[in-house]
């Protein structure tokens, strides 16, 4: 009888973990630097470092080896949901932006790229 009673009570504990109780507010935690399209729009080959920090603010990750690369990363996990991330790594030469990778690019190459498909 005891054996039963404990699974039970045990089988009752791990469901209600799973349970999502309607009402109870869930926290969205949000790490990083928040990108938007506009902001990457702003960004030309050529630019300043101070021209750059201008216009996305200072870079996450600060590289003490490699001073030409800023990386900016964000990720956000809505209440419940999958975590979105988002990476977007630029590169200088000379103090000036060289070029940028990641999962952003410029409206204007989306245009090209949608009328090449």
């Amino acid at each position: 009888m005891r054996i039963i009673f404990t699974s039970i009570l045990l089988l009752l504990i791990t469901s209600c973990s799973t349970f999502k109780f309607p009402g109870v507010h869930r926290i969205t935690i949000q790490q990083g630097n928040v990108i938007s399209q506009a902001m990457v729009d702003k960004l030309r080959p050529g630019m300043t470092r101070s021209q750059v920090r201008f216009v996305l603010g200072n870079p996450v990750v600060n590289d003490a080896l490699n001073q030409d690369q800023w990386d900016y990363v964000y990720s956000i996990q809505l209440s419940g949901g999958t975590p979105l991330k988002r990476n977007l790594t630029l590169h200088f030469r000379e103090d000036r932006l060289s070029y940028f990778e990641g999962d952003y690019i410029p409206t204007e190459n989306a245009k090209m790229i949608s009328e090449e498909s």
